[in-house]
Parts: C-alpha cells; structure tokens; sequence
C-alpha cells in the first residue's frame, strides 16, 4: 500500500506544479510586458525633459532679445499723453482702459494724476500708442463680446 500513496503523491505534485507554472507563466509574461513599457515611459521622459529645458533657454533668450529691443526703463508716463491719444483715437475713457486692459475709472484716475500704470500696465499703453484709430476700433469689436437680443 504505501507505493500507491507515494505513486498518488507524486502525480498530485506534478500536477499542481504544472497548475502553478501555467498560472504564473502569463504573470511572467505581463511583467515583462510592464518593464519595457515603463522603460519606453522613462525614454520619453528623459527627451521630454531635454526638449523642455531647451525649449525654456530659448524662450530666455527671445525674452531678453525682446527686452532689449524695448526696454520699459525708457518709456515715461504722461497722465496728458494717456489723454491726448485717447482723444486722438476718439473713444470713452471705458473703451480706451478695454484696449488697454484696465477699467474706465483707472483711465480717468491716470489722467488726474491720482494713480500711475504698473509695468504690465505700461507695456500695455505703449502697445496702443503706435495703433491708428480704425485699428484700434477693429481691436476694440473684438474684446467686446457681442450681445444677443431679448426674448418675448
């Protein structure tokens, strides 16, 4: 009797040990599967990070090309300036501060001498000092959103 039990023990092992090697050879598969995905990702990561990094040294060096073609040092503030072109392109001092950016009482205050631009707002009033009055009309129906009629 005992050789039928080691008989049966033994094909019970090498039963479950196909079992298992057949489960665990499809788990095999997909792990390797996963390390070269995750190594592909971290290839692409690398040039991502190398293109990104060149990318901001260039966009560095358009910036300071751009800050040295203007520099805003230069530029002076004039509240009768501020006035004098927005009577020359004939808008309201609300249209006026929507080309620029700001609101019709911040123009209002500016040519009173109550307050004085900041940089981003400086930069701003330069750009519309080159533009004539039909183009800065075409600007201005762009930024205004136009409104829809009522509904009865």
């Amino acid at each position: 009797m005992p050789n039928i039990a080691g008989v049966l023990k033994e094909e019970i092992r090498r039963l479950a040990k196909k079992e298992v090697k057949a489960q665990v050879g499809s788990t095999r598969q997909a792990v390797t599967r996963y390390r070269s995905d995750i190594a592909k990702l971290k290839r692409q990561l690398g040039q991502q990070e190398r293109e990104i990094k060149l990318l901001k040294k260039q966009q560095g060096q358009q910036g300071q090309l751009q800050a040295e073609e203007e520099p805003l040092d230069s530029v002076r503030f004039s509240a009768r300036s501020v006035k004098a072109q927005r009577s020359r392109l004939g808008l309201s001092a609300a249209d006026y501060g929507k080309l620029v950016g700001v609101s019709g009482l911040t123009i209002y205050n500016w040519e009173q001498e109550k307050a004085r631009p900041r940089k981003a707002q400086l930069t701003s009033l330069v750009a519309v000092r080159g533009i004539g009055k039909k183009e800065a009309l075409l600007k201005l129906a762009e930024l205004t959103p136009k409104k829809k009629g009522k509904r009865r």
